[in-house]
């Protein structure tokens, strides 16, 4: 059952959903669920969330909100991102609590890794 006023799903735009599935499923591990030509499900082992076909991408310097992700190798998921077909927005960076990176995937969008290590 969904919790009460918590994130329960996000949705981001892709020009080319295998692409997205593609980048991932193979950087992250996503598995991935079909609704027709034009959307397809997600869900990270924890939340769940969905791409929907659009000429649109989701970057901080548009505006968007920002998705991170945490790992516990931060290296080892910022070289996954590079071989995957994604590209670093802003390297790694000390933070108070931690260290990130931004990078954005194959069809623009933005979103953020952080570890606490």
């Amino acid at each position: 059952m969904p919790a009460d006023r918590k994130i329960d799903y996000i949705e981001l735009p892709a020009r080319d959903l295998q692409l997205a599935k593609a980048f991932y499923s193979s950087v992250f591990g996503w598995q991935f669920v079909d609704y027709g030509p034009e959307y397809c499900a997600f869900n990270d082992g924890r939340l769940d969330g969905g791409f929907y076909q659009a000429n649109l991408n989701a970057t901080t310097a548009n505006g968007s909100v920002l998705v991170v992700l945490y790992a516990d190798d931060l290296e080892a998921v910022l070289a996954r991102v590079r071989e995957g077909g994604g590209c670093i927005v802003k390297d790694i960076f000390s933070f108070p609590g931690g260290r990130r990176f931004q990078f954005a995937d194959p069809n623009g969008n933005e979103l953020a890794v952080w570890s606490e290590h």
